[in-house]
């Protein structure tokens, strides 16, 4: 039963690769539960945020960077971020200042004229840029599409994000609060743990794995005799010379990303953890439907 006044509503964000939607999502919601990297597509499921006040709650839905897709992988992301534009009430349109106008916001722009969700331009990263050169980038958007309303951000530092959350609240229906306050994403700790160690495993190897890195949670244990939680997790790479980078020299970089993973996947427990790492070759993954649905990617669900 909602109170009456109560603004309830599902957000999406979406935006080409590497705008900064994770960052966003993870300075409101105060944790970090969408993997962060400056390499693109490191968002792969929908992941929801839930942030929740004494007169609204907001469930956003970070979807992957849309793009054309190349391969089957792309192409099950592709469907949740088109997805994603139908099911919700308010559009975040993200883009980066720094960067500019890009040929992905044209594809962008082009699927929101598709549906009648209302959609704010989030122009993220202005304290990368001169005040002068946000007025043209704005209205050269503007020309494109009719944003129902323009917010300036800096996700990194904060700027303007709770102005942003107020006129959001603005757009939302009236509505039930849908999850319970304390909650801040319907995604399991097992899929939040795999995706902080992907994270680690990223940042770390840099350029030389792409994103052909997928992490399954093995074990999850929680031992009577002491307050540790032991987790064991699988790093899937395709090749046998990306599993030689994850283990590095001496195993010098998978003790590198389990011990940056296990700090994180403490603060998300609040427990001391015992995180232990494999790596395992399975050629073409991206490609294979049946490995997709082992690694978490379920068409069904969307």
């Amino acid at each position: 039963m909602s109170r009456e006044g109560y603004k309830s509503g599902f957000v999406s964000i979406i935006g080409r690769p590497n705008v900064g939607k994770s960052t966003f999502l993870n300075r409101v919601i105060g944790q970090k539960i969408a993997i962060m990297s400056d390499k693109p597509q490191t968002t792969r499921n929908k992941i929801q945020g839930v942030y929740t006040t004494d007169d609204a709650q907001i469930i956003f839905i970070d979807t992957p960077g849309i793009h054309k897709p190349k391969h089957k992988l792309g192409d099950f992301m592709m469907k949740v971020a088109q997805n994603a534009l139908k099911e919700v009430d308010l559009i975040l349109f993200m883009i980066n200042a720094e960067e500019g106008f890009g040929r992905g916001d044209a594809f962008i722009i082009e699927r929101l004229k598709e549906v009648s969700t209302p959609v704010f331009l989030v122009v993220n990263k202005i304290d990368q840029v001169h005040p002068d050169e946000l007025l043209p980038l704005i209205d050269h958007y503007k020309s494109l599409y009719p944003f129902a309303e323009i917010v300036p951000i800096s996700a990194l530092q904060g700027n303007n994000v709770e102005t942003l959350i107020e006129q959001i609240k603005k757009y939302l229906p009236e509505g039930p609060q849908y999850y319970p306050a304390d909650q801040v994403t319907d995604h399991p700790e097992r899929f939040i743990m795999a995706e902080l160690i992907r994270e680690k495993a990223l940042h770390l190897t840099r350029e030389e794995v792409p994103h052909s890195i997928a992490v399954v949670i093995d074990t999850i244990e929680r031992r009577e005799d002491s307050h540790t939680v032991y987790v064991g997790a699988t790093i899937i790479v395709e090749r046998d010379s990306q599993k030689g980078i994850i283990i590095g020299k001496q195993g010098r970089m998978l003790k590198e990303i389990g011990q940056r993973a296990r700090t994180d996947i403490e603060s998300l427990l609040g427990s001391k953890v015992f995180l232990e790492l494999w790596v395992k070759v399975q050629k073409d993954w991206r490609n294979k439907l049946s490995q997709l649905r082992d690694f978490g990617f379920r068409e069904d669900e969307y």
